[in-house]
């Protein structure tokens, strides 16, 4: 059985950072390419970015770039996203899952909820 438990979501200021985290298992996380998508409240599901197996090629959505960094250590079957310069429209509901620069994945997680809020 495919899972993917993200955690590292709370509650911070504008301007604040979090890292997010997400184990898998049941998978041979090495060969997956990974993802990090979100949903806000009333909004459709958005990709935010994508890493390589490798973790060579990153690719972030515009809204994002530059404040966000995907990296993922396959020896600990782990996705990370660092999230720097936080801004109220980050508020979301994050999930990592097995899809490649797109919201369509064969497995996701749970998530984990991010509040941006002064």
């Amino acid at each position: 059985v495919v899972q993917l438990v993200e955690s590292g979501g709370g509650l911070v200021q504008p301007g604040g950072s979090l890292r997010l985290s997400c184990v898998a298992s049941g998978l041979t996380f090495s060969s997956a390419p990974m993802s990090w998508v979100r949903q806000a409240p009333g909004k459709e599901l958005e990709w935010v970015s994508s890493i390589s197996t490798g973790g060579k090629n990153l690719y972030y959505a515009d809204s994002v770039k530059g404040r966000f960094t995907i990296s993922r250590d396959n020896a600990k079957n782990t996705l990370y996203l660092q999230l720097n310069l936080l801004k109220t429209e980050d508020t979301a509901m994050y999930y990592c899952a097995t899809s490649w620069r797109s919201t369509e994945s064969e497995y996701r997680g749970q998530g984990t909820q991010v509040t941006v809020s002064s």
